[in-house]
């Protein structure tokens, strides 16, 4: 090795093993400061790069399967017999409009056979069947920003940044933007690989999408709101991203 590499070698070992030990002795709070900051860089590059028009890979529906992960919101009290779907934020409605499976059933059915990608690292392809998202706004209009009527379709610029979604016991709750919501791949699932969702699936709605990780595909969804703030988001208390997608 020449003198020039050897230095060069000492130099970047030493480098490494002072991030190394500096992360380690570095106070709780500025880790989670940097943390922080990294997971806001990602998620304003991911804005940037953002397309609704861009569409997942979809795959023969032969390849679906099905793997259970994450209980949080499943209550094992719950009675899908009583359960409604709350939706808050809308125009010209003070209070929560409550809906049945039925109504969302009642919206066009689209199927998809997409890539579910969990953060842990792993991914199945599944068979989802459902409304999308966007379809269920265009019915139940949520409330915008200059308080004009909404138009889901041409001027979704306009509508309110986020939106809540929340598991009927409040255990879980995600927070969504915009754009991200509205994107046609993402939609309210009542069926999974061609039969009716199960209990640990997230019946009787759930949410399905090809473009965040699974903590953002909220089982048993049991209320919707339409908001101006960011919502809460489970994950994101915990250190994980808020945007999460991929």
């Amino acid at each position: 090795m020449s003198q020039r590499s050897r230095r060069n070698f000492l130099i970047g070992g030493a480098t490494a093993l002072a991030g190394i030990f500096g992360w380690r002795w570095m106070p709780e709070e500025t880790k989670q400061n940097l943390l922080r900051r990294a997971f806001e860089f990602n998620e304003r590059v991911s804005q940037i790069f953002y397309r609704p028009q861009r569409l997942a890979p979809e795959f023969p529906r032969e390849l679906a399967t099905a793997r259970f992960n994450g209980a949080e919101g499943l209550s094992e009290n719950f009675n899908a017999a009583d359960w409604r779907l709350r939706v808050g934020g809308l125009a010209n409605q003070s209070e929560d409009l409550i809906l049945t499976l039925d109504d969302i059933k009642a919206l066009p059915r689209v199927e998809m056979t997409t890539e579910l990608k969990c953060i842990e690292g792993w991914s199945i392809v599944v068979n989802w069947t459902g409304a999308r998202f966007s379809d269920f706004m265009a019915k139940y209009q949520p409330k915008t920003r200059d308080g004009n009527a909404p138009d889901v379709n041409n001027q979704p610029e306009n509508l309110l940044p986020y939106v809540s979604l929340v598991t009927p016991d409040e255990n879980y709750y995600v927070g969504w933007d915009m754009p991200s919501i509205l994107h046609p791949q993402t939609l309210l699932a009542y069926e999974m690989n061609g039969a009716p969702l199960t209990m640990e699936h997230g019946a009787p709605l759930r949410l399905a999408t090809a473009t965040k990780y699974g903590i953002k595909q909220i089982k048993r969804i049991g209320r919707i709101e339409f908001t101006q703030e960011r919502p809460r988001d489970f994950w994101a208390e915990r250190g994980y991203d808020w945007y999460a997608g991929h």
